[in-house]
């Protein structure tokens, strides 16, 4: 049998390999950017073209390279950062592989040109997938100028997995966000398409924080300080007013290194506690620093995972200083040893309305009594919750667990009890009857409906949430939704990144009816599409940034996100008409859709009760 084991060629391992270090544009954004850094640049411009796709260019003003340190930075494992193992453990710099350049350059055109202070001429270097085209002297400026053009042009499988424009560059953004934020003395612009994105100054901090996510964050920013011989930790934490129901503005630093942590994240969040809702995300920009001898930053080849030798008392200490910075601004509560912890309210229930408690009893309940009494309709018999459940299965609109179905019932069920109470003999004759009454209304929130197989039960707002949805997607694809003009323009106060989401979308929202203009940071509305009023667009504009900024959404998705938004918002404000013809007109517009069942927002939308589920009740 001969020899089939072999080392593979240098491109191929290469193409490898830069699998792990180049994932997408904003991989060779971040590599780049933080060689910048390491080598002392005070000025760095990043100028990116078909969201990295076409070009990525990074021009500093650093220590720049020699002729032969431009030829040897795109050699594998070729690093200054390191020369033996200790150096692991007193890292201060952001890259150590050396595997970036070389990764960069198996996978696109590369042309590099440097120069050094004291060098009179520079160095051209051009490199085409690992192999060097030409490399000569050149007139250049002091420092590196990269251009990164056709990423992945010689591997179309990775090029193809490329998201959309948008996304992408929305990716490019999060990690310009991050080195920026970590070297506020340093000044940074981001460029996209020729479009001047972020123009940074040095500057302190909290300005830093001001200029990237704008105005509206600046004055809602608490100081966060503590020093312990384990760690330093400097920084801020937004007010809880601005807590978000994304995770968006929340970053930690170690050494002036980005990174993500769930344990420190908890810490910050349980600081938070009592003071924001658990549903609701806190705004953090926390910079800690740590004996590099007591981390360990060599853990994934993004660099974005550190281990921490003391991280059980950093969390702790985290978690304190957290909430002292909250108690000096009056925002968290004050230590009071005196107070009786026990009456604390949780945060969901200190806006609602006290309720006196009532006690019911059975007069005729006899313990000794050897007949087990039927369970009533709330529910409360395991077994018959068991049989409620599987004949609501049964009928193929029902759910797999009675939870999903107390769910669907949540918003209006002690007004639905309390009509069952007072008219369970006039329901159970209803059931009984073979041809059914037709609808009626509860509350305002469900439709009835007698049918042979049960009682049909249909979310009104779903409904007509479904039915908006469907119109307007209809009305979308053939042209421009209709919008009406304000008479006084609806000022909405958004932060850059949110200015930036929006703007990115402008052809889309346009189309749906919304116009606009900016004064600074400021939106001006002047028109709204025709389905929502001045008091529910704001709480809309707010859901449709929130959808559009996370890095999942595709082009292909916007429309639907959009509309989605609209159609929810515009079915709060709908009311029906109790006239039972209105009813039924409801009724028969609902089901001629092709699927009434889900709402676009995922909710189910009709249940059917069947009559045996009645039956086995009483």
């Amino acid at each position: 049998m001969s020899d089939i084991i072999r080392l593979l060629p240098d491109h191929i391992t290469n193409q490898i390999k830069a699998g792990e270090v180049v994932q997408r544009p904003a991989s060779v954004v971040k590599e780049l950017v933080e060689n910048a850094i390491d080598a002392g640049a005070t000025r760095v411009e990043v100028n990116i073209k078909d969201a990295g796709k076409t070009l990525i260019q990074i021009i500093d003003n650093g220590k720049g390279m020699s002729f032969m340190d431009a030829r040897m930075c795109f050699e594998r494992h070729a690093t200054s950062k390191i020369s033996q193992t200790s150096d692991l453990y007193t890292l201060q710099t952001k890259g150590f592989r050396g595997e970036a350049l070389a990764s960069i350059a198996a996978v696109s055109h590369v042309t590099l040109k440097t120069k050094t202070a004291d060098a009179e001429l520079g160095t051209l270097t051009q490199i085409n997938g690992s192999e060097i085209i030409t490399q000569e002297p050149v007139s250049c400026p002091l420092g590196s100028n990269f251009e990164i053009k056709n990423l992945f042009y010689n591997v179309p499988v990775r090029r193809n997995f490329l998201k959309s424009e948008q996304v992408e560059f929305k990716q490019i953004e999060e990690e310009f966000h991050r080195i920026a934020l970590a070297h506020p003395s340093v000044f940074f612009k981001l460029s996209h398409n020729d479009l001047v994105k972020y123009h940074l100054e040095p500057s302190n901090p909290r300005l830093r924080i001001k200029a990237i996510f704008g105005d509206k964050i600046y004055d809602k920013l608490v100081p966060v300080n503590e020093s312990t011989d384990i760690v330093k930790i400097e920084g801020f934490v937004g007010k809880p007013e601005i807590a978000r129901k994304t995770r968006g503005e929340q970053f930690f630093f170690v050494n002036n290194r980005f990174f993500k942590d769930s344990f420190f994240n908890h810490a910050v969040t349980k600081a938070f506690e009592q003071l924001i809702d658990g549903k609701l995300f806190p705004s953090y920009f926390l910079f800690l620093e740590v004996e590099p001898k007591y981390i360990d930053v060599n853990v994934h080849p993004m660099k974005t995972e550190v281990k921490f030798q003391e991280d059980k008392a950093i969390y702790s200490i985290l978690r304190t200083a957290v909430r002292s910075g909250l108690g000096k601004f009056n925002i968290a509560p004050i230590l009071d040893f005196d107070q009786e912890v026990a009456f604390d309210l949780p945060y969901e229930m200190r806006n609602s309305i006290p309720k006196e408690p009532t006690i019911q009893v059975d007069p005729t309940f006899n313990p000794f009594s050897p007949v087990e009494r039927n369970a009533s309709f709330s529910g409360n018999s395991k077994s018959d919750s068991n049989s409620f459940s599987k004949a609501v299965n049964k009928a193929g609109f029902g759910t797999s667990s009675l939870g999903n179905w107390d769910e669907f019932w949540k918003a209006d069920s002690a007004e639905m009890k309390a009509q069952e109470e007072k008219n369970d003999t006039q329901l159970s004759i209803e059931v009984e009857l073979p041809k059914p009454s037709g609808p009626y209304l509860t509350k305002g929130s469900f439709i009835l409906s007698s049918v042979s197989e049960g009682l049909l039960v249909i979310h009104h707002r779903r409904a007509n949430e479904c039915m908006i949805y469907k119109e307007m997607m209809h009305s979308f694809m053939l042209q421009p939704l209709g919008s009406q003009q304000l008479l006084f323009p609806m000022e909405k106060e958004c932060s850059k990144s949110e200015k930036n989401t929006w703007d990115e979308n402008t052809k889309t929202l346009e189309r749906l009816g919304f116009m606009w203009e900016w004064k600074s940071e400021t939106m001006l509305l002047n028109g709204i599409p025709d389905c929502l009023t001045e008091a529910t667009v704001l709480s809309c504009i707010d859901k449709i940034v929130e959808q559009l900024e996370l890095s999942t959404v595709d082009k292909s998705e916007l429309a639907h996100i959009v509309v989605s938004q609209l159609a929810f918002a515009g079915s709060i404000q709908s009311k029906l008409n109790l006239d039972q013809h209105a009813i039924e007109a409801f009724i028969n517009r609902l089901i001629d859709l092709e699927d009434y069942h889900i709402s676009p927002s995922g909710k189910r939308v009709v249940a059917l009760i069947p009559n045996e589920s009645f039956f086995q009740l009483f």
